[in-house]
């Protein structure tokens, strides 16, 4: 733990280089500029920097780096494991920089690191366009992407990290550089879906598709008493489906208040099948109607939207101070054995507001992008996802154990995990090793050039060589 004069001694030497913002305890509004979307986490940084430029992140950097201090990184979204604060350390707070440049006629947009998604489709869909996104306006575009980034888009044109184009960065020594197929493209590779280890990604530059900016879409509330039925549907349904469409199904509680929903079925247990259709809407209706048959409907919300809109469908269910633990089992199959396990832990789950999330994988994303990316698992069929979410922190340990467990049930099925859903990252170097593979050692080597330090550990944190052989022994 660095000494309290180092804390005070860096806030005022950030103070006297950054043109952004600094933020310290005592300041009124030091609480606020320190909570992260995740209530779980409760951490007092010595400051947050808020950063307006590249030269505020390298100077940011250096202060750290100059009296000892952690340093974390945050864009402008989520970040479920915490990740974006540290204690007593500085944080890096790059949401100010959230400027968006679209392209139209080359189909590229630049994207600064503090963005969210929000800010990109509003930009894109003024000329029908749009990158791959998650499913939530209000995630972050740099956490999505270098984690990997699956949302509706997946099958049709891949992870976000697959349309990654370029990149410019801040590294540990404050050099500003630049990755591209052209230009350090070994750092490029490592960037789509790497994780955030190598340097401060002050803006993305991505390739865009024709989408919109009407999508038909089905979403469907499923008695939860048919859950294994309804998943032995929505898998036969997946064997053989155009990539235009990208399913998930998910269980849980049906939301309270919905619009559409009748009162009777609300909180009733559900398997919610969902899934947009990225090509003409008329089309897609017919195309997804076989989505809305698989079992007995509580309520049926399908139709046609505004792409816009189904980006922002799911934005209320996903509050600020809310406790989060989401973890991830990517399995070959979606086998009886598989959905006998996310039927029993459906059953089990002991917040009405969680999810066990089935994402169809294929299509798309089977294939590398020109250069290659650092994401592993591409031929995993599907992706399990326990969404552990709830308000009581009296609640925490029984919600942590059944997301867990549920982990733990998935086992013997399992063939790698998602970057982006990686609980608290509690299993450390062999939770890495299983969501990279093979790209591991490679993403070592990537390490040791650009960070050997490893002054950027508060995050997926792949570590360079001499960490590894001091550690290893």
């Amino acid at each position: 733990m660095a000494a309290s004069g180092s804390r005070d001694d860096v806030v005022t030497a950030l103070r006297s280089r950054l043109a952004g913002e600094v933020i310290a305890a005592g300041d009124e509004d030091y609480d606020t500029a320190r909570a992260v979307w995740n209530g779980m986490i409760d951490r007092r940084p010595a400051a947050v920097a808020r950063c307006r430029t590249r030269e505020d992140v390298a100077a940011a950097i250096d202060a750290a780096r100059t009296h000892g201090l952690p340093l974390a990184i945050r864009g402008g979204g989520h970040n479920v494991a915490g990740l974006a604060t540290c204690e007593g350390g500085v944080v890096i707070d790059l949401s100010a920089m959230n400027d968006v440049q679209v392209d139209a006629e080359r189909r590229l947009v630049k994207v600064q690191g503090g963005a969210i998604w929000r800010d990109v489709d509003a930009a894109t869909q003024q000329y029908g366009l749009a990158a791959p996104a998650g499913l939530v306006s209000e995630t972050g575009v740099a956490g999505l992407t270098l984690g990997g980034g699956i949302g509706w888009l997946r099958r049709k044109h891949g992870l976000t990290c697959d349309n990654l184009v370029a990149a410019d960065l801040v590294t540990a020594d404050g050099e500003m550089v630049r990755a591209a197929e052209g230009e350090n493209p070994d750092l490029l590779w490592a960037l789509r879906g790497g994780g955030g280890n190598f340097g401060v990604v002050t803006s993305f530059e991505f390739r865009l598709h024709p989408v919109g900016p009407e999508v038909a879409y089905a979403l469907v509330f499923y008695d939860g008493a048919e859950t294994v039925e309804a998943l032995r549907g929505y898998r036969d349904l997946g064997a053989d489906l155009p990539r235009e469409m990208a399913p998930a199904a998910f269980t849980g509680a049906v939301p309270q208040g919905m619009e559409g929903v009748p009162p009777e079925a609300a909180g009733a247990p559900m398997l919610a099948v969902a899934a947009v259709y990225v090509g003409p809407p008329e089309e897609g209706e017919r195309r997804l109607a076989p989505f809305r048959g698989l079992a007995t409907p509580l309520a049926d919300l399908s139709g046609r939207m505004p792409y816009t809109q189904i980006q922002q469908f799911l934005d209320e269910d996903y509050p600020r101070g809310r406790h989060y633990y989401w973890k991830s089992a990517a399995v070959d199959e979606l086998s009886d054995e598989v959905i006998d396990v996310v039927a029993e832990y459906a059953a089990l789950q002991p917040s009405p507001l969680s999810t066990i999330d089935v994402w169809l994988m294929g299509g798309a994303l089977r294939e590398e992008p020109a250069g290659g990316s650092a994401y592993s698992g591409r031929s995993a069929g599907y992706l399990v996802n326990p969404e552990a979410d709830w308000d009581d922190p009296a609640d925490d340990e029984a919600n942590l154990a059944w997301a867990r467990q549920l982990i733990k049930a998935l086992e013997p099925y399992t063939v790698g995990n998602y970057l982006n859903f990686p609980g608290m990252l509690e299993e450390g170097e062999a939770q890495l090793q299983a969501s990279f593979g093979s790209h591991y050692e490679r993403l070592v080597d990537v390490k040791t050039h650009w960070d050997p330090e490893n002054v950027f550990r508060l995050n997926h944190n792949v570590k360079p060589k001499q960490n590894l052989r001091t550690e290893r022994g």
